[in-house]
């Protein structure tokens, strides 16, 4: 990289809208060489967030640093970031080879330049063969290599991505991620990363950043993140499918709807208060034995290869969703058993 930074600073990074927040203080410390992934719903600020970052949008409050050189007071063309959009923004008319070298051609580069470096981003994204062609000759998954060859030609201090793969058909995604991995770790680049996906974030990212109306909800590896979020709402998004609301009787058992279940309390409740309890379909499992657990009516499956996703109903008339690798058809009756380390307890409303 051209740019040796040791780390970008973001510190109360806000942008307002029609007197409304879409952005607001967003405080994050990015290392040189992590993959950072904003995290979130429609509307929630990330693409906000990347477009401060970006120069595309100004600040209405906060700053940007790279290490200690002030950045939001710059223009984006100053900034040395990289961006691969959503809809690839290549030009039709040039080809593969014009496409990737155009920036380095802006610059004014040495023509010997321009070829190496453009030789070196194609042969990185594995389109030797299509050098020559259109963008209107290639596939999607092509087209989007392309647009991340021209952005790391530049050898850019940051890499911007929003939404990158949101185009690409379910088995191009996979690819497309596991290449944006490697080119990551290979090139050592620095990586701030826009998805509304969770497995993609999961997959790819060092640091997850989950946004929610404009605020941070957390920060945290994925592990962290997958398996502690920090509120309901975080759970909710992080694939906490089953969210009852409850109330929460003596130490860690909750009540509601007929079912008395125990489970880990995540941040300060005291009994009576009004709970809401979290926890992922196949963290349900179906009782070995009859008796052992919660009799429920199974209403809808759908089949999923190796598994099968169940919505059940309890006799209190409560709807559960669990995954099971077990044989179950509309009408079945069963048992479900709750693992208490995977049952989360939050305060209502949190």
């Amino acid at each position: 990289m051209t740019d040796g930074f040791q780390e970008l600073r973001l510190e109360g990074v806000s942008r307002s809208f029609g007197g409304s927040d879409a952005l607001a203080d967003l405080d994050l410390t990015i290392k040189r060489g992590e993959f950072i992934a904003l995290l979130g719903p429609s509307g929630c600020g990330k693409s906000t967030a990347l477009n401060c970052l970006a120069g595309l949008l100004p600040l209405t409050r906060g700053s940007i640093w790279r290490d200690e050189t002030r950045l939001d007071t710059l223009p984006a063309e100053r900034r040395g970031f990289g961006m691969v959009f959503q809809n690839y923004a290549l030009f039709p008319h040039m080809t593969v080879r014009g496409n990737v070298a155009f920036g380095l051609r802006m610059r004014r580069l040495p023509r010997a330049e321009i070829n190496r470096r453009t030789d070196e981003a194609i042969r990185l994204v594995r389109l030797d063969e299509h050098a020559a062609k259109l963008p209107g000759q290639l596939s999607g998954g092509q087209q989007q290599r392309v647009a991340i060859a021209r952005a790391v030609v530049l050898e850019p201090s940051l890499v911007l991505m929003d939404e990158p793969l949101s185009n690409l058909d379910a088995m191009l995604r996979l690819e497309m991620r596991t290449e944006i991995r490697r080119l990551h770790q290979s090139l050592g680049l620095t990586t701030v990363y826009v998805t509304h996906d969770q497995e993609e974030a999961l997959s790819m990212s060092d640091r997850l950043v989950v946004l929610r109306g404009g605020r941070v909800q957390q920060i945290g590896t994925p592990e962290q993140v997958h398996t502690q979020p920090a509120n309901r709402h975080v759970a909710g998004f992080m694939g906490y499918r089953n969210i009852l609301p409850m109330r929460l009787t003596e130490g860690s058992i909750v009540e509601g709807g007929g079912l008395t279940l125990r489970g880990t309390k995540v941040g300060e409740i005291a009994a009576g208060d009004a709970v809401e309890a979290a926890i992922r379909p196949e963290d349900i499992h179906l009782a070995a034995h009859p008796g052992e657990g919660i009799e429920v009516t199974t209403e809808v499956v759908e089949y999923q290869g190796r598994k099968v996703a169940a919505e059940v109903r309890t006799p209190g008339g409560v709807l559960l969703h669990l995954r099971t690798d077990r044989a179950l058809k509309p009408g079945d009756k069963a048992e479900l058993v709750f693992d208490p380390d995977r049952l989360l307890i939050f305060p209502e409303g949190d």
